[in-house]
């Protein structure tokens, strides 16, 4: 069962650990490339902010984004912004974010997401955790896979491997570090494939973040997962 409360305060801490990242840097860092092809290290921060917002939009019952075109417009807007302002609506957006998940609310309803997408409001807070923990390591400034919360890393792989759980375009597979064990793809109509690697190494996989180059693979090709 999702503890929203627990994960409220997860994406506080992780917010504070980017923030004093970001404090670190100048403003030529943010112009330069971040690891998302096509995005500068603002484009990221911008979208890092705006998110905030639509998910304060979710849990307050409105369209999570007006449009796709006005969700991209926004980011592009915003990306070019020098260090401090990046960083200050970083800040104030994440505040607002704290707030809406303060108020007093019932946590088991369904919202709903982009694309048609719903899920319980309880997991809304796991989500924005997902967004600042895995695009700091997408800023390319020295925060990796590897240093992620331990707790994070295991529930972001068990929330992607049910994402793509019985998806038919990925052969039934099992994945493991060695210690524990999740199942993903269609059903048992092919022999399982055995992806074993590092909790970091997995997730990279299943994130997009990394080629899988890393893990080890028995009873057929490392799958290859659709876009998230």
């Amino acid at each position: 069962m999702m503890d929203h409360a627990h994960d409220l305060a997860s994406v506080r801490d992780a917010t504070e650990r980017l923030l004093t990242a970001l404090g670190k840097l100048d403003n030529a860092a943010v112009t330069e490339p971040s690891r998302l092809p096509g995005w500068t290290r603002g484009h990221v921060l911008a979208h890092l902010a705006r998110n905030a917002d639509a998910l304060v939009n979710v849990l307050q019952g409105r369209p999570m984004y007006a449009s796709a075109e006005a969700r991209e417009a926004d980011i592009e807007r915003d990306a070019p912004r020098p260090l401090d302002e990046q960083i200050a609506d970083v800040r104030a957006s994440a505040d607002r974010f704290q707030e809406a998940g303060a108020a007093p609310a019932d946590w088991s309803r369904t919202v709903r997401l982009r694309n048609g997408v719903t899920d319980a409001a309880a997991r809304v807070p796991f989500r924005r955790w997902v967004e600042v923990e895995l695009h700091h390591v997408d800023l390319g400034i020295g925060y990796e896979l590897e240093d992620l919360p331990a707790e994070f890393t295991e529930r972001e792989i068990g929330f992607l491997a049910e994402r793509f759980d019985g998806h038919r375009d990925v052969p039934p597979t099992r994945l493991t570090d060695g210690t524990r064990v999740w199942r993903t793809g269609r059903d048992a109509d092919a022999p399982e494939v055995t992806v074993t690697g590092s909790p970091a190494d997995l997730l990279g996989w299943l994130a997009g973040r990394r080629e899988g180059s890393a893990l080890t693979v028995q009873g057929g090709a490392l799958p290859a997962l659709p876009p998230l």
